[in-house]
């Protein structure tokens, strides 16, 4: 079986980690900032919103990856791995946003977004695991 869902799911997440890696490097450049974030709130911002996206994504994909396993219903997993994708992007987003304007809602929204996701896939183990398993 392959798993089709999860494999595009982290081929996306690995380019956001990129993404947001060199944005981290352009930002240690231009602040000379080597370790840590220094007194740098723009540096705090990207170093923060690749760590969210960094432990964020692992759960998510190990979720979808055994849902996928157990051959849960293709569409709806797709439909998950939107919502947690998707809610990645606006997280990003609205920690710009955020940064720069002081505009909370699409970092609220990605936040909402990705717990709603990561909680439904995990919920959905716990009943196929007492539905099937039992």
């Amino acid at each position: 079986m392959t798993l089709t869902i999860t494999a595009l799911a982290a081929a996306i997440c690995a380019l956001m980690l990129i993404f947001m890696k060199f944005k981290v490097i352009g930002q240690r450049v231009k602040t000379e900032t080597m370790f840590g974030a220094g007194d740098d709130d723009e540096m705090k911002m990207v170093r923060g919103t690749h760590a969210n996206l960094a432990e964020n994504a692992p759960i998510a994909l190990i979720l979808m990856a055994l849902l996928e396993l157990a051959s849960a219903h293709h569409w709806t997993l797709t439909g998950l791995a939107a919502l947690f994708l998707i809610s990645r992007v606006l997280h990003i987003y609205g920690m710009y946003q955020h940064h720069g304007a002081g505009n909370l809602r699409f970092r609220q929204i990605g936040v909402l977004g990705t717990a709603i996701s990561i909680v439904a896939m995990a919920f959905w183990i716990l009943y196929l695991f007492v539905t099937v398993n039992l």
